[in-house]
């Protein structure tokens, strides 16, 4: 009688545990999925883009903050860009996307000198076409014509959530398409910047038609994953369980992980000439991960490292370096 009461005991205590060890996991389960909710959409969505807590570039150098005349001056120098692309010609475009059953959004400067090449100028993380006028501004000069895709939850695109560029690969692929059918003996250069700059990496790992003569990163990251894992750092927000639930639900929702969003093997397999362009003093996009990004690509290449300049304003920081080097090396693979 005593053995059977110890066993009837024993299975109470043992009930109990298990009992509790579920909603252990039930309660780590549902905080794992809520963690990930809270950071995809705060990262992630255009609403997120639109929030208090928006994952912005904070630009600071690596010994101390900038001056702020200095920074006044940078900004200053986009917002020239910013009121080209406000007053100049330019055509509303909105091409049908099979693959995403919604259309796809660009501006187009068309060249007043007939030209036929034609720049795909991509912009980076909440930022949009407008913002990236200080570069279609000197494109334009120079005779050419500028495409301005709206990426993935930003500016004029339909869509509500951000790929960091995966699945914006694809869309440039149909502007490059798009072009290649209405300007057949087109030449096209693929530029970009930031989230651009990654879009413009992972698309060259892609079969590309021979349109595509070159292509000119500025301070893109390594993947998905790694920048990512360097904003949440930053922010002091923990790796575990934010990021791997963020990761989870995408992997459901866009059907791609943050590691397999890697610039980093998408250039491994590219055939195109790259520039591959950073600001030394860029702490959203860490400086590092320029070499990393260059060695990835067996191609032709350049590497062009722009002093004092913070995130994305290697432009701003130093034109003088900048452009002569770009045009050194449009004239290199595009014979006009």
């Amino acid at each position: 009688m005593k053995k059977m009461s110890e066993n009837k005991s024993f299975g109470k205590k043992a009930l109990g545990a298990a009992k509790y060890l579920m909603i252990t996991a039930g309660v780590f389960t549902t905080a794992f999925v809520a963690s990930g909710k809270i950071a995809y959409h705060l990262v992630l969505s255009r609403k997120g883009l639109n929030g208090p807590i928006a994952m912005k570039a904070q630009n600071k150098d690596k010994a101390q903050k900038m001056a702020d005349d200095y920074r006044r001056n940078l900004e200053e120098i986009l917002a020239t860009g910013m009121e080209w692309f406000d007053n100049t010609e330019k055509e509303k475009l909105a091409i049908w996307s099979e693959r995403n059953k919604k259309n796809l959004h660009a501006d187009l400067f068309k060249s007043t000198k007939g030209s036929n090449i034609f720049v795909i100028c991509i912009h980076g993380y909440t930022s949009s076409p407008r913002h990236m006028g200080i570069y279609a501004k000197q494109f334009y000069e120079w005779g050419y014509n500028v495409l301005m895709p709206s990426l993935r939850g930003h500016a004029d695109s339909e869509e509500e959530f951000i790929s960091m560029g995966w699945k914006d690969r694809l869309d440039i692929i149909e502007w490059i398409n798009y072009l290649v059918t209405e300007y057949p003996d087109c030449k096209i250069i693929l530029h970009g910047v930031s989230m651009g700059a990654a879009t413009t990496m992972m698309t060259l790992g892609e079969d590309l038609p021979e349109n595509v003569k070159l292509a000119i990163e500025d301070c893109g990251y390594t993947n998905v994953w790694d920048i990512l894992k360097h904003k949440m750092t930053q922010m002091k927000v923990p790796e575990f369980p934010f990021l791997y639930s963020a990761n989870d639900i995408n992997r459901r929702r866009e059907k791609f992980t943050f590691k397999e969003a890697s610039c980093t093997e998408q250039l491994k397999k590219s055939k195109t000439p790259t520039l591959f362009i950073h600001g030394e003093a860029d702490t959203f996009v860490p400086y590092e991960m320029l070499q990393d990004v260059y060695d990835a690509c067996p191609t032709e290449k350049d590497i062009l490292s722009i002093p004092d300049a913070p995130h994305a304003r290697a432009v701003c920081a130093h034109p003088e370096m900048y452009w002569p080097k770009v045009k050194e090396f449009i004239d290199k693979y595009i014979d006009r």
